[in-house]
């Protein structure tokens, strides 16, 4: 029987309540640089992606190696700035939760998939370690009511301001 909330098909332009923890509920924002590369990966996927300005760059003759390996990671990075819009968010010290809205088909998978195996590798490589750093497969609630739309914005904004005080 699969796991509750573990859903796996989801429909265009619907609302979703992501979230997952950290294997056996342990930390996966140790402190605030973590914090900071979880959130920059979200801003590099879901803000648009300036494909003109980085191929103008490449097109410089003055490039230097390293800042052309750099545009050309940029150009190859996933962008779901066209699939996903994310409505709210809040990362704790042992998980985090997603408020989005998925515009095409698939693309929820392909996000984050991308995020937990990005920044999973980050920090396997920080703190020098191995395997799995969620407790399995994130979850999904599908958002299908106005009270449930209005529940959950309150909810995760109540739990980034009870980390605050």
């Amino acid at each position: 029987m699969p796991a509750k909330n573990s859903r796996k098909t989801y429909a265009t332009n619907c609302y979703y309540h992501l979230y997952n923890r950290g294997v056996e509920k342990r930390t996966i924002f140790q402190d605030q640089q973590d914090y900071g590369v979880f959130l920059s990966y979200l801003k590099e996927y879901l803000l648009p992606k300036d494909e003109a300005e980085l191929n103008k760059k490449l097109s410089d003759p003055d490039i230097s190696y390293q800042d052309k390996d750099k545009v050309l990671k940029k150009l190859r990075l996933n962008n779901f700035n066209q699939e996903i819009t994310l409505l709210a968010y809040c990362l704790m010290p042992n998980h985090f939760h997603f408020f989005l809205k998925q515009k095409s088909m698939g693309a929820i998978d392909k996000f984050m998939n991308s995020l937990g195996t990005r920044y999973t590798m980050y920090f396997n490589r920080k703190y020098k370690r191995v395997g799995s750093l969620y407790q399995g497969v994130y979850k999904a609630v599908p958002i299908t009511s106005d009270a449930q739309f209005v529940y959950l914005s309150k909810y995760i904004h109540k739990q980034g301001l009870a980390l605050q005080v």
